[in-house]
């Protein structure tokens, strides 16, 4: 923007005032697609109070009332029943079948059966199962619960106080593009102080130099490079809007391409966030492998080594029969309600039976938390049976048999606990289910002597995606850590199938992160760089292992989607949230996944790098010919030859061989393989080391081949010099005419790559050319210009000369490439 600006103001003083008005017209149109994009809501303690904006039923003066949630004081008795939501921290007093949805603070969506037992002090906030967090909500049962803390002392109102002390973080492309600015700038200021020097000297009136030094500054300054990069920002930001990507923060494109790590949630990012039956084992070891993912009709059971399939349809039968869920479909579409598990129940039906029970129901006893179990009465060819399905130690109280093969044997409960816990490493969450005659009245009391038939392993699925999408952040140097609130051996089963982990010591659980974290910072530091998962975080801890990460100089992206999440979110680099997460996590991001699908992310990282990539190519066009022009100039005018262009020609010259070819540039796509390439370093500049040297060498060509034909124009032929100035400017013209197709990629020869991919880059040398050809061949504007007609002999000649550009950078490119193949040099993006 400054460079603009200096451009415009140096363009006034010319009196070049159409030249002005245009590099204005850049500046309002900058600064206006920049607003409109950036444009964001800062509402996240607005939002943080309507989360838990309401009423409650409270116990003042011996007597049920209501009051607004804002007037909780401690020690209110607080009465809560299925649908309230919660208003305040509360330790549980009683409570019957509670189950509540606390992911707005723990980031996982399974509901959380309270009770009231005294749990250890350092306790985790997960797993604080006799407490009420604000901002949870109650799916099933009551509770008598007595406020402990309200307002900012609460959980989710720490947050809130995290959020308003976290700082944003500047991204990449500022920080590039300010160090650039200032170079570019003190560079050509040098020069220009040289050249006015050098003409002093040679005797030049003060108001030709003057006016001669001020317009090759303007054309040796990229002031079309501030537009480029919105517009080429702008662009990728739309392509990823296509790929559920939403940009709230342009800027945020060209970070997300930065980033070294991305700090992924695994719930609904990574998984699907729909419990799938996956494996049914029976207490004889029969195991059936159960395929599909979600809530539908998708898949089948498969037995493994001739097990006998009618044992894994009795269990999926009874698992329906004895659910409270609901599983339907309607227009086309699988519609569900109710507990996660008893929904997968019904999945695994329609697979197993068809959805068929074949049985009347009698009676069901609903699950609650103390009871740990649900049971159903139901008849079956005119017989009477109960079933139970629930966890592995209360079914086994219920049970004296099991089902051995074809026989039924004595239960063997440590047996059968050996599989559970087996099972259990494997990261299931295992139902056990039992069957037996019905014994008396249908009542609880008389549940008892059942049969036990065997296991139902249930797991959030991986996304059919998220494993090559890991894979692909590793291929382009990107580490993928997993920041779960689930429990350990479930992450790290989740992890390992995608190969984020490979072996159980990468995972931590929050209070191994909270005491190493107590232990300094030099040593924490050192605990997270061996870790790549974290399970069982707390929001706190979470926004220390992304601090941690950053000071190991990682650049850091955060994805999230609960309040739990605001915190690490707007601390990280680059804040990303789920588009089915909460108002306060979309508001702190920089950018939003629609489709919470990790895989999105990677393709904004392809956008984000293609974008920034694409800036590089514009720079290095513009660098390219500003040091051609400066080196053209200067030699000139050291050798004592004649002024090669006036003030307006060169300021002709740079809307002509800037203004077009660099603009169609930042259209260009992805490069092939850019997705295995490495992050660059964020401490990089954009002038970085080897765009310097491409610059410099097609630069110095450039200046080589003009200052040549200049001297020969001078020197050995007749023509004058406003003819002399007209082909040299025209082989200026044509020089980067060829060179735009150099900057299609800095390293791929141009005839590996698809040229015609994007056809603006031929539409834009097209109208360089013509509106050269205008110029010189209109009379009117030749004379203004100071130009003339060109013989067509040295226009095919110029053109020639011109082809050099394009030999001499294929020859670079090549060398480059076989330097970085001989020393296997993995090349940044």
């Amino acid at each position: 923007m400054i460079l603009l600006m200096f451009a415009t103001l140096f363009s006034l003083i010319v009196g070049e005032y159409i030249d002005a008005i245009v590099i204005f017209f850049l500046i309002a149109i900058d600064l206006t697609m920049g607003t409109v994009q950036e444009k964001r809501a800062h509402r996240i303690a607005g939002s943080l109070v309507n989360m838990v904006k309401t009423n409650v039923k409270v116990l003042r003066d011996g007597e049920k009332t209501q009051v607004d949630a804002k007037n909780l004081v401690v020690g209110d008795i607080v009465f809560l029943e299925s649908g309230d939501k919660v208003s305040a921290d509360m330790r549980i007093l009683t409570c019957f079948n509670l189950k509540v949805d606390e992911s707005l603070l723990t980031g996982e969506s399974t509901l959380v059966e309270k009770q009231t037992d005294i749990l250890p002090e350092n306790t985790s906030l997960a797993d604080r199962k006799n407490m009420l967090f604000a901002g949870a909500s109650v799916m099933t049962g009551r509770a008598v619960a007595v406020v402990v803390e309200t307002g900012i002392n609460t959980e989710i109102g720490k947050i809130a106080d995290t959020l308003d002390t976290v700082k944003n973080e500047k991204s990449p492309l500022d920080m590039r593009i300010k160090k650039f600015s200032t170079q570019i700038t003190i560079g050509i200021c040098i020069v220009a102080l040289v050249i006015f020097i050098a003409l002093w000297f040679q005797g030049n009136d003060f108001n030709t130099i003057f006016l001669f030094v001020i317009a090759m500054a303007v054309s040796a300054i990229p002031e079309g490079l501030p537009l480029a990069v919105t517009i080429a920002l702008t662009v990728s930001s739309n392509k990823m809007s296509k790929k559920n990507v939403i940009v709230k923060n342009l800027k945020a494109v060209g970070s997300l391409g930065s980033c070294t790590v991305i700090a992924s949630d695994k719930t609904g990012t990574l998984t699907l966030n729909e419990q799938t039956a996956k494996v049914i084992v029976l207490p004889n070891g029969d195991k059936y492998d159960v395929t599909g993912s979600g809530y539908n009709d998708k898949g089948k059971i498969l037995p493994l080594k001739n097990a006998d399939i009618s044992y894994a349809k009795e269990i999926a039968k009874l698992g329906a029969i004895n659910n409270e869920g609901k599983l339907y479909k309607s227009n086309n579409e699988f519609k569900n309600f109710g507990d996660s598990i008893d929904v997968a129940f019904l999945a695994l039906n329609l697979k197993a039976n068809k959805g068929k029970t074949g049985v009347k129901t009698l009676k069901i006893i609903p699950y609650e938390s103390e009871k740990k179990y649900s049971a159903v009465f139901y008849e079956e060819d005119g017989q009477e049976f109960c079933s139970a399905k629930g966890s592995v130690e209360k079914i086994l109280s219920l049970c004296e048999f099991m089902q051995d093969g074809d026989k039924i044997s004595n239960l063997a409960p440590k047996k059968l606990l050996k599989q559970h816990e087996e099972l259990a490493k494997e990261g299931y969450r295992l139902i056990a289910v039992a069957k037996g005659e019905a014994k008396g009245d249908k009542t609880e009391e008389n549940i008892s002597g059942l049969t036990f038939l065997g296991f139902v392993g249930f797991i959030d699925p991986i996304r059919l995606e998220s494993k090559s999408a890991v894979e692909s952040c590793h291929n382009a140097g990107i580490k993928v850590l997993m920041i779960t609130g689930d429990h350990p051996l479930t992450a790290f089963a989740i992890a390992k199938e995608i190969n984020i982990a490979t072996k159980f010591e990468e995972v931590a659980t929050g209070k191994e992160v909270e005491e190493h974290f107590a232990k300094g910072s030099k040593e924490f530091v050192k605990f997270i760089r061996g870790k790549k998962v974290f399970s069982r975080v707390t929001p706190t801890d979470k926004l220390n292992i992304v601090n941690a990460l950053k000071k190991m100089g990682e650049f850091v992206a955060v994805t999230g989607d609960g309040v739990n999440d605001a915190p690490a979110i707007k601390t990280a680099h680059i804040g990303i949230a789920m588009g089915s997460g909460t108002d306060v996590a979309k508001e702190t991001a920089d950018m939003i996944i629609a489709d919470d699908n990790f895989s999105s992310i990677v393709q904004g990282i392809k956008e984000g790098r293609t974008a920034y990539s694409n800036i590089r190519k514009v720079t290095y066009f513009l660098l390219s010919q500003g040091i051609g022009e400066l080196f053209f100039f200067f030699i000139s005018i050291l050798c004592g030859l004649p002024l090669p262009l006036v003030a307006i020609q060169l300021l002709y010259l740079n809307i002509v061989t800037d203004g077009l070819q660099d603009f169609a540039l930042v259209f260009e796509k992805s490069e092939e393989n850019i997705m295995k390439q490495s992050p660059r370093s964020t401490k990089e500049s954009l002038f970085s080391k080897s765009l310097f040297k491409e610059s410099i060498i097609s630069g110095l060509v450039v200046g080589v081949l003009v200052l040549g034909v200049w001297i020969y124009l001078i020197k050995c032929t007749n023509v004058e010099l406003e003819l002399a100035r007209t082909i040299v400017m025209t082989l200026m013209v044509f020089l980067q005419n060829w060179h735009t197709l150099n900057c299609k990629s800095e390293t791929e020869s141009i005839f590996k790559t698809n040229i015609f991919q994007n056809p603006l880059v031929f539409i834009s040398i097209a109208l360089a050319i013509g509106l050269q050809f205008l110029i010189v061949e209109v009379p009117p504007i030749a004379t203004a210009l100071g130009l003339t007609s060109i013989p067509i002999t040295y226009v095919l000649a110029m053109l020639g000369i011109a082809m050099v550009i394009l030999v001499v950078m294929e020859i670079y490119k090549y060398f480059v490439r076989r330097y970085r193949k001989k020393h296997n040099i993995k090349r940044a993006y």
